[in-house]
């Protein structure tokens, strides 16, 4: 910023105002100092030059001296529940009493034994768990139950990954790519199924002075598709032979109840918003599907990087890691 304002380097950001976002909750940065640290200057009494970071380190802090305005957000935008809220705040100071751990023991399965994750309540139950992968499996089982209750063929949406703008035709290279966890893929699944009537969770901001932000939940309503690129092949073993597999979704309609939108969308019903597909790229390494005699060389590099787009703003159900 100071070269592009042609000003002094020591000047602090070129002399334009900046204004940081942070969360101070957050924990200490690991191995390492925070910003605000005071440092000692005994090196500097011994005779001894300080270090590259010792010196980035000190004007950092001298950047973090210089701010002249501290505005602290309180107000709790997802929490709802009051004495919840309460007991989360009283919990990150360290300051809960007994009614917090009377109203957490509520919250307690207990002894009773659980028959069945489709049975209310416990099919309505969000569960936590601690990988994606596991995550996936759930959500995957729960919408193959769901349609086979319904009676109705499950629609899976299919990534459209491309490869310097064309498409990927390799078969062992498309498996892979549909198999890999969307914690590989900037969080777009490679396939998504998508069960009318299920519960949802936005995965990332659409519009959040709308409501529509990460995390929020609906209710999955209707996928827009052209017939024409409708698979009936089985892509996976994991889904049912009679999967109709989305190729190219158009969008997919979610009711959200909390979503700030006062009007109706043309031609949908209130809360109804269309979710529009996402495009990501990331990057992966092939070198374990080239067959032997393309093997490549020690100094070779065998990365990809990969365009990938679908309806997956949605996370299918309310099972999520934690």
């Amino acid at each position: 910023m100071c070269s592009a304002k042609h000003v002094d380097p020591q000047v602090p950001f070129g002399g334009v105002n900046v204004i940081f976002f942070g969360d101070c909750l957050q924990y200490r940065p690991v191995y390492d100092s925070p910003l605000h640290t005071v440092f000692s200057s005994s090196k500097k009494k011994q005779g001894k030059i300080p270090s590259e970071k010792e010196i980035q380190q000190r004007v950092s802090r001298s950047l973090i001296l210089q701010m002249n305005c501290v505005v602290k957000l309180t107000q709790q935008m997802r929490t709802e529940d009051l004495r919840y809220l309460q007991l989360l705040d009283r919990l990150r100071h360290g300051q809960c009493n007994y009614d917090d751990y009377e109203l957490l023991q509520t919250r307690v399965v207990g002894q009773p034994t659980i028959e069945s994750l489709h049975d209310s309540p416990w099919n309505k139950a969000p569960i936590l768990v601690f990988r994606n992968e596991v995550r996936t499996q759930i959500n995957n089982k729960a919408a193959i139950h769901n349609a086979t209750q319904m009676g109705d063929p499950l629609m899976v949406c299919v990534a459209q990954d491309t490869c310097k703008g064309k498409a990927i035709e390799d078969p062992i290279l498309r498996k892979k790519l549909l198999e890999l966890s969307d914690s590989k893929t900037e969080h777009l699944p490679g396939l998504l199924p998508f069960v009318p009537g299920m519960p949802v969770i936005l995965t990332q901001n659409i519009a959040t002075e709308l409501g529509l932000i990460n995390g929020i939940n609906g209710v999955s309503r209707q996928l827009v598709y052209h017939e024409d690129w409708v698979l009936t092949q089985n892509l996976l073993e994991m889904f049912p032979n009679n999967t109709k597999y989305i190729r190219r979704p158009i969008y997919a309609l979610i009711e959200i109840t909390k979503s700030k939108i006062e009007c109706k969308l043309q031609d949908l019903e209130s809360k109804l918003i269309p979710i529009p597909l996402v495009e990501q790229t990331f990057r992966i390494d092939v070198a374990d599907i080239l067959p032997k005699d393309k093997k490549p060389k020690p100094n070779q590099k065998t990365t990809l990087s990969i365009k990938t787009s679908c309806v997956t703003t949605c996370a299918c159900l309310l099972h999520y890691n934690a």
